[in-house]
């Protein structure tokens, strides 16, 4: 048996795009440099809604990746929308996202919620138990990683662990799971929480290991565990920003990169805004504010009420993750946006990272005591800011609109390799040696 082996079963995998498939591509990317050799097992015809075929490029050529069928509902979703609306019920995100639901959606919605438990994905459980099984055991391998959401991987893991306990098995959490605010959206009941719990409780008891993302979820996992859990954070790629230029800009731009759902409400920030502009016609003038990424039809509305905030701002859609940096590198000031989700004191986005990376100033949202306000201070790097202070939100934005007339280019000081992508595999190899 070779212990440099590893497995992980992971649903977002490139060609997949957005924030879920960043951590678990990353550690694949540098597993190698420390020893391990990375087998990846994910789905051979997944249903996503962001592409990007230049991850692809990320994928270091000493890993094995296994694409295994997999049967979602979604495709029997559209065909009975079809039948009754006449309409597709567009991607699985179509089914929990703010748009006016019509009548099927509702209803597909609180099915998809109440009877397909832990989610979707869970009909790719027990096909993926029985090949990995044979699978591990042909190849020598004695080490295998979950990662959620979608947290019917994780039973993937279990059944695994069922069928030969000399397996050493971690589960990754990249989001909390019986008290995720995404729940809520998908109109889940009491008795259906419960059964999250249950499952849950499950995969906490039974892993040899369980990691997750931040602090807040540290403490959350070991209260429900009553055991220790890892913390390895999200990071970013030092190789993505090493050609990163941040170049004078002719006007002043605040930008926010990554999706602006339902839970996400950048409205204090833009009320803000629009009240600075119409106390300050210099700024006004000077300033636009971009929002990169999947945006909600309402906030988009919102904005195109106001008269001032519809001259401000602008919608650019998702692009390649390579194209990104030249993106932050014509930025003055990046946006981060806690307000509105559930637990925001201990939600780190993997945005985040990338944004510590650029060096550039950050204006954040949300609550002032909390892992990523933490983050920024410990950094020097930002502030976070209450949604409701928004005396405070405009002062730090004429703040940094003077510096940036100004040309004052200072930055703060370098966050290191603590959160580097590389640095945070180097605490997985250990882990994994351990």
């Amino acid at each position: 048996m070779d212990n440099s082996k590893v497995l992980i079963i992971a649903y977002y995998w490139p060609p997949s795009g957005g924030s879920g498939v960043q951590r678990w591509l990353k550690f694949v990317k540098y597993l190698p440099e420390y020893g391990w050799k990375p087998y990846v097992f994910t789905p051979k015809n997944p249903s996503f809604d962001v592409r990007d075929e230049s991850l692809m490029r990320d994928v270091p050529k000493e890993a094995e990746i296994i694409r295994f069928p997999i049967w979602e509902p979604y495709g029997a979703f559209n065909t009975i929308s079809s039948a009754i609306e006449g309409r597709k019920a567009e991607t699985p995100t179509a089914m929990v996202s703010g748009k006016k639901k019509t009548f099927f959606q509702t209803i597909s919605t609180w099915v998809r919620g109440n009877f397909i438990i832990p989610d979707p994905r869970i009909f790719w459980v027990r096909p993926s138990v029985k090949f990995l099984d044979e699978y591990l055991r042909k190849n020598g391998i004695t080490k295998i990683i979950t990662t959620g959401p979608p947290h019917s991987v994780h039973l993937i893991g279990l059944g695994l662990k069922k069928r030969n306990q000399d397996l050493k098995w971690f589960a990754d959490f990249r989001d909390p799971w019986s008290e995720w605010g995404f729940l809520d959206s998908i109109m889940v009941s009491s008795l259906a929480r419960r059964l999250h719990k249950r499952l849950e409780s499950k995969i906490l008891k039974t892993a040899d290991e369980v990691i997750t993302i931040t602090p807040f979820y540290v403490r959350q996992f070991e209260r429900l565990s009553g055991r220790k859990v890892r913390l390895l954070t999200n990071g970013f790629d030092d190789e993505d920003f090493a050609l990163l230029k941040i170049v004078p800009t002719k006007r002043f731009v605040i930008r926010h990169i990554g999706t602006v759902n339902e839970k996400c409400n950048p409205r204090p920030f833009m009320i803000a805004l629009e009240e600075l502009s119409r106390k300050n016609p210099e700024f006004k003038v000077n300033t636009v504010v971009d929002f990169v990424g999947e945006v909600h039809p309402e906030f988009i509305s919102f904005v195109m009420q106001s008269e001032i905030l519809s001259g401000m701002t602008i919608f650019t859609p998702s692009v390649p993750h390579k194209q990104l940096v030249a993106l932050y590198g014509s930025s003055s000031v990046m946006l981060l946006i806690l307000t509105g989700y559930k637990d925001a004191e201990g939600y780190m986005p993997g945005k985040l990272f990338e944004y510590l990376a650029t060096g550039l100033p950050i204006i954040a949202t949300g609550p002032e005591q909390g892992d990523a306000a933490n983050l920024l201070n410990d950094t020097a790097s930002g502030v976070m800011i209450d949604s409701s202070r928004d005396k405070v939100i405009q002062s730090t934005l004429l703040n940094h609109f003077v510096r940036w007339q100004q040309q004052d280019t200072n930055k703060p000081s370098s966050v290191g390799e603590k959160f580097s992508r590389r640095g945070v595999t180097r605490q997985l190899a250990e882990l994994l040696r351990q």
